[in-house]
C-alpha cells in the first residue's frame, strides 16, 4: 500500500507554479490582458487621487524619492515610472518597429505607404488643430506634441475586443500606423523635449550603445551581460538629457528580427516574447497609475472646453486624429500607386483612424514634458488626454460595432451551407445540381409541415365532436 501522498499548503502570494506562471505570462502577452491592466491602472489612479481620505497617500507615494544621489538618480516613484519603466515599454516597441521593417508592412514601401503616410498625418494634423485652438484663445503652445501620439496598447486591446469579425487587415493597418507613430513620438521627445545636454554623459550612452551592438554582432549570449549594460546606458542617457526612454527604443531596434537558417525565431522575437509580460503587466500599468492620478471635478472638466491648452488637446485627439489619418490614407491612395487592401473599406478606415485618438500613455508622458514648469496645467492637460482618450474610445467603439456586425452577417453569408454538402452555399450558386439539392430539401420540410398541418387539424376537428369537450358547456351554473 502507497503512502498518502502530502501536500503542501498554498502561501498567500507564494511563487506561482511553473504551469501557472506560463499561463500569466502568456495572458499579458494577449492585447486584451493588456489593455484591460492599463484601464485598471487608469481607474485606479483617478479613485486614489480623488478621493479625500486617500489623496495625500497618493501625492506621497508618488514623490517618495530613491535611488543613488551620487548617480544622479535620486528620482520620485513617479518620475521612475515615467523614465524607467516605460523605457522597457520603448524597449518593445522598438523591437516592433525593427520587426516591421525587416519582416513586415514597411518592408514593402507599396505596402508601407499607406499606413506610414497615415501615420504622418494622424500627428502633423492633431498638432495643427492643438496649434490653431491655441492661437484663436490665447493660450501656450507649449503642448503642441500632446495629442501627436497614439497609446498602441489601448487601440489594440480595443480593437481586439470589438472587432472579433472585423478584417485581420484591419489589424495590420492599425498596427503599422501605431508603430510609426510611436517612431515620430520618439524623435519628438528626443528633438523637442531635451533640455541641456550633459556631452560626457551622452559620449558614455553612445559608447554603450556602440559596445550592445557589437555583442549582438558578435552572437554573445546571456542576460547577466546585457541587462547591466541595459541600465548603464539607461543611467548614461538619463544624465545626458535626452528622455530615458531612447535608450530602450535604440536597444530594440540593435536586436535582429530576421531569422537565419534553422531558426526556430529570431533574437528579436525571443526577446520580446520574454519581455513583453514584464512591459504590459509592470511596466505600463505602474506608469499609468502613478501618471493618470490627477483631481478631477465637475468643475475641472468643464474647465477642459473653456481652457485653450486643454480643449487643443481633446481636439487634437477626438478631430485632429480623425480628419488626420482618414485624410491621409485617402489622398494617399487617391493620387498615388499606393491603394486600399481589397479586404477593407473606407468606413473601417474612418473607425480606426477614430481608435487611434487613443493617446493615453505617449499623451501622458508628453503632457508632463511639456509643462514642467506649471504643475497646474500639467494636471489639466492630463485631464484632457484622460477626456479625449475616453471620447475617442467611445466613438471607435461605437463605429467599430457596426463594422463588426456588418461583417458578422457577411461571414454567416459566406459560411451558410443548406444543402449540407460541406461545401457553402456562396460557392455553388452557378452548379444546377446545387440548386436541384435545395429543392429536394425545401420539397421534404414542405411536406413535413404539410403533414405537421393535417396532424394539427385532424387533432382540433376532433377535439370539438367530443361531447363535453371544448365546443359544449352543459355544467354551467344556473
Amino acid at each position: 500500500m502507497t503512502a498518502p501522498r502530502s501536500t503542501t499548503p498554498r502561501k498567500v502570494l507564494g511563487r506561482l507554479s511553473l504551469p501557472e506562471r506560463t499561463y500569466v505570462a502568456d495572458a499579458l502577452r494577449t492585447e486584451t490582458v493588456g489593455g484591460v491592466l492599463l484601464l485598471v491602472a487608469a481607474v485606479t489612479a483617478l479613485l486614489w487621487a480623488n478621493i479625500p481620505a486617500l489623496h495625500d497617500s497618493y501625492e506621497s507615494v508618488s514623490h517618495f524619492h530613491l535611488g543613488p544621489a551620487a548617480l544622479g538618480l535620486d528620482l520620485s516613484v513617479a518620475h521612475w515610472a515615467a523614465d524607467g519603466l516605460l523605457a522597457i515599454f520603448f524597449f518593445v516597441a522598438g523591437i516592433e518597429l525593427k520587426r516591421e521593417l525587416v519582416a513586415g508592412d514597411l518592408r514593402d514601401p507599396k505596402a508601407a505607404a499607406l499606413p506610414v503616410v497615415a501615420a504622418l498625418c494622424g500627428m502633423a494634423v492633431p498638432a495643427l488643430v492643438y496649434t490653431l485652438t491655441t492661437v484663436v484663445g490665447g493660450g501656450s503652445l507649449d503642448g503642441w506634441a500632446v495629442p501627436t501620439a497614439t497609446d498602441i496598447a489601448f487601440a489594440l486591446a480595443v480593437l481586439a475586443v470589438i472587432g472579433t469579425s472585423l478584417p485581420s487587415a484591419l489589424r495590420a493597418f492599425l498596427l503599422t500606423l501605431a508603430v510609426v507613430d510611436d517612431l515620430f513620438a520618439i524623435l519628438i521627445i528626443a528633438v523637442f523635449f531635451t533640455a541641456d545636454l550633459n556631452f560626457a554623459a551622452l559620449g558614455g550612452a553612445v559608447a554603450g550603445l556602440v559596445l550592445f551592438w557589437l555583442l549582438l554582432r558578435k552572437g554573445v549570449r546571456g542576460w547577466y551581460v546585457y541587462v547591466p549594460l541595459a541600465l548603464v546606458v539607461w543611467g548614461l542617457m538619463y544624465n545626458s538629457g535626452i528622455h530615458a526612454t531612447i535608450a530602450g527604443v535604440a536597444m530594440g531596434l540593435m536586436l535582429r528580427c530576421h531569422r537565419h537558417e534553422g531558426e526556430g525565431h529570431s533574437p528579436g522575437e525571443r526577446i520580446e516574447h520574454l519581455v513583453r509580460p514584464l512591459s504590459a503587466g509592470l511596466a505600463v500599468p505602474l506608469f499609468a497609475l502613478f501618471s493618470a492620478g490627477v483631481a478631477v471635478s465637475g468643475g475641472a472638466l468643464a474647465d477642459v472646453f473653456t481652457t485653450p491648452e486643454t480643449l487643443g488637446v481633446v481636439l487634437g485627439l477626438v478631430v485632429g486624429k480623425a480628419l488626420g489619418i482618414f485624410g491621409g490614407t485617402w489622398l494617399t491612395a487617391r493620387f498615388t500607386r499606393a491603394s486600399l487592401s481589397d479586404d477593407l473599406a473606407w468606413a473601417d478606415v474612418f473607425a480606426v483612424a477614430s481608435l487611434a485618438g487613443i493617446g493615453f500613455t505617449v499623451s501622458l508622458l508628453i503632457g508632463e514634458l511639456a509643462f514642467t514648469d506649471d504643475q497646474t496645467m500639467t494636471n489639466e492637460v492630463k485631464a484632457a488626454v484622460l477626456l479625449g482618450s475616453l471620447i475617442a474610445a467611445t466613438l471607435a467603439t461605437v463605429l467599430l460595432k457596426m463594422r463588426n456586425a456588418k461583417y458578422r452577417r457577411l461571414w454567416e453569408e459566406e459560411e451558410r451551407d443548406e444543402d449540407a454538402d460541406g461545401i457553402p452555399d456562396i460557392y455553388e450558386e452557378d452548379d444546377p445540381a446545387y440548386h436541384l439539392r435545395l429543392a429536394a430539401l425545401y420539397e421534404r420540410k414542405a411536406a413535413e409541415h404539410r403533414r405537421i398541418a393535417q396532424e394539427k387539424a385532424a387533432a382540433r376537428h376532433g377535439l370539438a365532436e367530443v361531447p363535453g369537450g371544448a365546443g359544449e358547456d352543459h355544467h354551467r351554473p344556473a
